[in-house]
């Protein structure tokens, strides 16, 4: 089992909760676990990404090789271009619909959703919009995880604990919005992927 996953978005969009909930799943499953994380001036609505490897043996460094991560997980769709270089073959992207226009000469909307549907193995959803319905957008990094969820190599049970135990100080209402948020992006890439 190994998932090398890319998490790529801007700050405040809640990359980082994602990494802890994805990270809090892997060690409930005693899977091996190393993270790296850039935050851009991520205060300011820069770039943040993080590279996320899990697996059931030793991993030896906490970046991914160019063309080896099985996921980008992209929270901005620009973003999810960034990146494109380390996405293996075989590799899908799940990413946001919805810019995030942070800087002056931000790329055409219908050109950055072309590049992103030329690719072979892809989920484009609309995590805002989902968000909103389960009560609260900003929850859509939540939404987003759990549209990728089909593919990352951890129980989606996990991925729910997960959420539980990154969430809990926050109370109940809180944990059971991120539990709804999850299933909606995971109920939307079943039916979209």
């Amino acid at each position: 089992m190994k998932s090398d996953i890319i998490l790529a978005g801007v700050g405040g969009q809640g990359i980082l909760s994602i990494a802890a909930v994805i990270g809090a799943a892997a060690l409930e499953n005693d899977y091996h676990l190393k993270q790296a994380e850039t935050h851009g001036m991520s205060q300011r609505g820069g770039a943040v990404q993080s590279h996320v490897r899990i697996s059931d043996k030793q991993i030896s460094s906490d970046l991914i090789p160019k063309g080896k991560a099985d996921l980008i997980l992209s929270v901005e769709p620009m973003e999810s271009l960034r990146y494109l270089p380390f996405l293996s073959e075989e590799g899908y992207i799940v990413t946001n619909s919805t810019p995030f226009k942070n800087i002056p000469n931000y790329p055409e909307d219908e050109k950055i959703i072309e590049e992103i549907e030329n690719k072979k193995n892809f989920v484009l959803i609309d995590a805002d919009k989902l968000a909103k319905e389960v009560g609260n957008s900003r929850a859509s990094n939540m939404v987003m995880l759990g549209a990728a969820s089909p593919f990352i190599d951890i129980e989606y049970s996990k991925l729910e604990d997960g959420i539980r135990a990154i969430f809990a100080k926050k109370g109940d209402k809180v944990v059971d919005l991120n539990l709804k948020a999850l299933r909606a992006g995971r109920d939307f890439a079943k039916v979209n992927k």
